[in-house]
């Protein structure tokens, strides 16, 4: 079976579910993900916040992964 990295949908998202999907391909826990992210945010001085946004633009919702 290939893993693919997509964008989580419903209960597992929240802001645009990239964390989520991450969390789902490498086979953890999202919060732990989340809680990573937070902390390179924090010391990266928004460079975290900008590849973010790059890949909510780039990595494809699950619903779109399943069509």
């Amino acid at each position: 079976m290939v893993k693919k990295l997509y964008r989580t949908e419903g209960s597992e998202k929240m802001v645009f579910g990239v964390c989520g999907g991450i969390a789902k391909y490498i086979g953890v826990d999202a919060a732990l993900i989340r809680i990573l992210w937070a902390i390179l945010t924090i010391f990266g001085i928004g460079t975290p916040i900008l590849i973010y946004i790059i890949m909510t633009f780039i990595i494809p919702r699950e619903s779109q992964m399943k069509a």
